[in-house]
C-alpha cells in the first residue's frame, strides 16, 4: 500500500465502529433467548472480523489476479457493509446524546432525580424506537445496495424531445442516441452488454454519440468487447469524444511514453470500431440540405482533481456559419464554467461522467443522490435560456458493481 497510515486509519475506524454498532445490538437483543443471541452474536462478528481481516491482508494479496466478479462484488460488499453500520450509527448517537444530556440535568437538577439512584438518568434504556430505526436504515440500505448488483446491465431508455427555433427545417425530427461512460474495465457479463446494444440498434437512430470513458483505465480492457460496440451505426454516423478516464491518470504506469501509447491505443480503438473520435474539433453534420454542427472536446473539469484537456477555442473556431450547434463534453461542470459565459451560441450539450453515482432516488417528481453535493447538473435535462445540457447517467459501472435507482442509461433525443 503506497499509505500505510491511512489504511491503518481505516482498520482503527472500522473496529471502533464494530463495537459501537455491538453495543447496540446487544441492548436489543437482550429479550431473545440464549441460543438466538448466540447466533445474532456470531454472525455479526463473523462478517465484522472477516472485512477487517480482508483488509489488514490486502497488501500481501494479489486481488488484480482474482476473477473480477470476485474481486468487484467482494469489495463492494465490504464498503456496503461499512456504510450500513454509518448509518445506524447516526441515529445511534442521536439517543446517545438525549441519553448524556438527561444525565448532565440530572447532576444540575438532583430534585428531579430518584435520590436513591443519583445515575438513573446515564443508566436510562436506550430508546427502542431509535435503536431499530438506526438498524432498519442500516439493513434497508445494505439490501438495496446488494439488490442494486443485479442492476447493473438493467438498461433504461430515457426518451427526450427538445424544441429549438433555431434548428434548420432539415433537422426537425433528427432522432440522437447518447450514451456514456461505457467503463468496458468493469463489465463481466458480454452477452449482457451486447443485449444493450441491440437495443440501440431497435431505436433507429440518425447519430449516435458517445460521450467519453470508453474505459476505466487502459486500452486492453475494450479489446473484449470491440465486436460488441462496432455494431452501432446510424446514416449520420457515430462520433464520440474522451472522458477523464480515457487519460490513464488512474493507474501506474512504467514510464510517460507508455501511458501515451496507450492514449494512442484508445484512439485506434475508436477507428477500429468506426467511430469519429472528436479531439477538440467540429464537423459538420448534413440532412435534407440544411447543415449544422457537431463539437467534440477532450476532457474539461471545472474540478481541480479532473483534467483540463480540453480546448473549446479550437472546436468552436469556425462554427459561425452553422444555425444550430452541439457540443460534446464528458465533465458537466463545463458547461455552468465556460460553455455559457463564453459560447452562448452552443444550443446542446451532451455531458456523462457523475454516473448518478449510481445510487439514488427517481420519480416523475423527484430525483436525488448524492452526488448532487459536489455536481450542480448530474442527471438529465438542464435549461438555462436558450441553452441546454443533457447529463446521460452512464452505461456501465465504475467501482460498485451495481446500480441503486439510477439506472444504466441509453438517451434517445428528438429534435422537434
Amino acid at each position: 500500500m503506497r499509505n500505510r497510515s491511512s489504511w491503518w486509519i481505516i482498520i482503527v475506524i472500522m473496529l471502533m465502529l464494530d463495537l459501537y454498532v455491538f453495543q447496540v445490538l446487544k441492548a436489543l437483543a437482550s429479550g431473545a433467548s440464549e441460543k438466538t443471541r448466540l447466533v445474532i452474536y456470531v454472525v455479526y462478528w463473523a462478517l465484522s472480523v472477516s472485512s477487517i481481516a480482508f483488509l489488514l491482508l490486502l497488501p500481501y494479496l494479489n486481488t488484480e489476479s482474482w476473477p473480477k466478479n470476485v474481486r468487484n462484488y467482494l469489495f463492494a460488499t465490504i464498503a456496503g457493509l461499512f456504510i450500513a453500520k454509518l448509518l445506524a450509527t447516526i441515529f445511534f448517537l442521536i439517543d446517545d446524546i438525549r441519553r448524556g444530556i438527561t444525565w448532565v440535568l440530572s447532576k444540575m437538577f438532583p430534585e428531579n432525580i430518584d435520590s436513591t439512584n443519583n445515575n438513573a438518568a446515564w443508566n436510562m434504556s436506550r430508546s427502542a424506537f431509535l435503536s431499530w430505526l438506526g438498524v432498519g436504515v442500516g439493513g434497508t440500505f445494505l439490501t438495496s445496495f446488494i439488490y442494486g448488483f443485479s442492476n447493473k446491465y438493467n438498461y433504461d431508455i430515457q426518451r427526450v424531445k427538445l424544441s429549438y427555433n433555431n434548428l434548420p427545417a432539415g433537422f426537425k425530427g433528427l432522432k440522437i442516441v447518447q450514451i456514456s461512460d461505457v467503463h468496458s474495465g468493469s463489465f463481466a457479463n458480454k452477452a449482457a452488454v451486447s443485449r444493450g446494444i441491440d437495443m440501440i440498434l431497435k431505436e433507429n437512430a440518425d447519430i449516435i454519440l458517445f460521450t467519453g470513458d470508453l474505459v476505466n483505465d487502459v486500452s486492453t480492457e475494450m479489446h473484449n468487447y470491440i465486436d460488441v460496440f462496432n455494431r452501432l451505426k446510424a446514416p449520420l454516423g457515430v462520433y464520440s469524444t474522451l472522458g477523464n478516464h480515457d487519460y490513464g491518470d488512474y493507474v501506474e504506469w512504467p514510464s510517460l511514453q507508455a501511458k501515451k501509447e496507450n492514449l494512442e491505443k484508445l484512439k485506434g480503438i475508436h477507428r477500429q470500431m468506426g467511430w469519429r473520435l472528436l479531439m477538440n474539433e467540429h464537423v459538420a453534420l448534413e440532412r435534407n440540405g440544411d447543415s449544422i454542427a457537431l463539437l467534440g472536446i477532450e476532457n474539461w473539469s471545472a474540478l481541480k482533481r479532473f483534467p483540463k484537456h480540453g480546448k473549446m477555442e479550437l472546436a468552436h473556431a469556425g462554427t459561425e456559419k452553422y444555425p444550430f450547434k452541439i457540443l460534446m463534453s464528458h465533465d458537466p461542470t463545463h458547461w455552468d464554467a465556460e460553455v455559457r459565459p463564453k459560447y452562448g451560441d452552443i444550443d446542446l450539450a451532451l455531458a456523462g461522467h457523475t454516473h448518478g453515482m449510481q445510487f439514488g432516488l427517481e420519480t416523475p417528481f423527484f430525483k436525488w443522490s448524492p452526488v448532487q453535493w459536489v455536481y450542480r447538473q448530474w442527471a438529465g435535462l438542464y435549461e438555462e435560456g436558450n441553452q441546454k445540457l443533457y447529463v446521460n447517467r452512464g452505461y456501465g459501472f465504475l467501482g460498485y458493481p451495481g446500480r441503486v435507482g439510477i439506472m444504466p442509461e441509453i438517451t434517445v433525443i428528438e429534435l422537434v
